[in-house]
């Protein structure tokens, strides 16, 4: 095939997996479709579709163009973080708060894997990037990622949104290795109590003043998240909400697709480093599935049988936000076909959400981003 390098054809490659990763297994397809399309394109020879200098005259690219205007500066990511923010619903965490635990230790997966990332030789920066993986959050990956160390921004995407994806996949085998069938059928009575609209309006502009004087750095990541849920909860917007959750979200996503794609060119994605990258974004899921589990059985160990934790409930604290949720969920029934844990895992699962913005934005404010 004139004019390929085999790196190109490499990467056109990983655009077909991702691609068939979205239309054959379902997995995330709203984004992967766009980012493995959009490897293809970055991947031809002589793609217009990049920034190209060719006879000593640049030409921008299409996908260059957005991924300046919208990754560079870090506009779509937080144009998503509006969108979830108008998804979720915080009801179940404030009825319970004793979920908070597990949006806190799930995130271990990301201090781990920030620890063996330098003990493989990167930057404490490029570290800090490749840790926020285990944040099971795309954009909060994306966001921290571009601060820290763009150069490393395609595969950190890529194993982000990837895992994300597959927490179906991951999570169970680390969750029955963990744990006895007695210890997931564990029954969690919930009590849903009222919230006030009042407590629901209040709970974004709280938690938003809270993390921007612990981190100040947070401030953008939070306040975007908890505005898109204020006008979910507010009762005055909802024609902003329904845009939020359909059509801001539909399209920024299509936009952050083709963006990432820009970057994942054969020059930078093909090197043994990428699949390290990889690897080390399982290993920070894995993590985070483990802390959550781990501390639920170490809670339980203190507390009266009739305040026990279901172990899954912990791993429902990672942020992949509603899939965690689910897995939980389906494992409680597997051991206990009258089990009912979703609700409890609900709260843990958009604690998490929470728990890796905060995360991120520690990342920040503590290495200088």
């Amino acid at each position: 095939m004139s004019g390929f390098e085999w790196q190109q054809i490499v990467m056109i490659g990983v655009g077909f997996a991702l691609m068939y990763m979205a239309i054959v297994k379902g997995f995330e397809p709203n984004l992967l479709l766009a980012m493995g399309f959009g490897t293809v394109l970055a991947n031809l020879p002589l793609s217009s579709a990049i920034t190209q200098v060719i006879g000593g005259v640049e030409t921008e690219g299409a996908l260059t163009l957005l991924f300046n205007g919208g990754i560079a500066n870090e506009l779509f990511p937080l144009l998503i973080f509006i969108a979830i923010g108008a998804m979720c619903d915080f009801t179940p965490l404030i009825s319970n708060p004793r979920m908070l635990i597990f949006g806190i230790t799930a995130q271990v997966g990301i201090l781990i894997t920030f620890l063996l990332a330098r003990q493989l030789g990167y930057s404490i920066h490029e570290a800090a990037a490749i840790g926020i993986i285990g944040a099971a959050d795309g954009p909060t990956s994306i966001y921290v990622a571009n601060r820290f160390a763009q150069h490393l921004l395609p595969p950190i995407s890529v194993a982000a949104y990837t895992y994300m994806a597959i927490v179906p996949l991951i999570q169970p085998p680390v969750v029955k290795l963990l744990t006895t069938k007695s210890e997931r059928a564990i029954r969690m009575t919930y009590t849903e109590r009222p919230v006030s609209r009042k407590v629901l309006v209040l709970f974004p502009i709280g938690v938003t003043i809270v993390s921007g004087l612990v981190a100040p750095a947070s401030v953008a990541l939070i306040g975007f998240l908890m505005f898109g849920n204020l006008i979910r909860v507010s009762g005055v917007t909802e024609r902003l909400a329904q845009a939020a959750q359909n059509e801001l979200a539909n399209i920024v996503t299509i936009l952050l697709g083709l963006s990432i794609s820009a970057t994942m060119t054969w020059d930078r994605f093909v090197n043994l480093s990428t699949l390290t990258i990889i690897l080390m974004g399982l290993f920070a899921f894995i993590c985070d599935t483990a802390g959550g589990v781990i501390s639920a059985k170490l809670l339980n160990i203190i507390l009266p049988a009739n305040l026990k934790f279901n172990p899954i409930v912990g791993a429902a604290g990672i942020s992949a936000f509603p899939m965690a949720s689910r897995v939980a969920q389906r494992l409680g029934q597997e051991a206990d076909p009258g089990n009912f844990l979703l609700m409890h895992a609900v709260g843990a699962n958009v604690a998490g959400q929470i728990g890796s913005v905060l995360a991120g934005g520690l990342m920040l404010a503590y290495l200088g981003g």
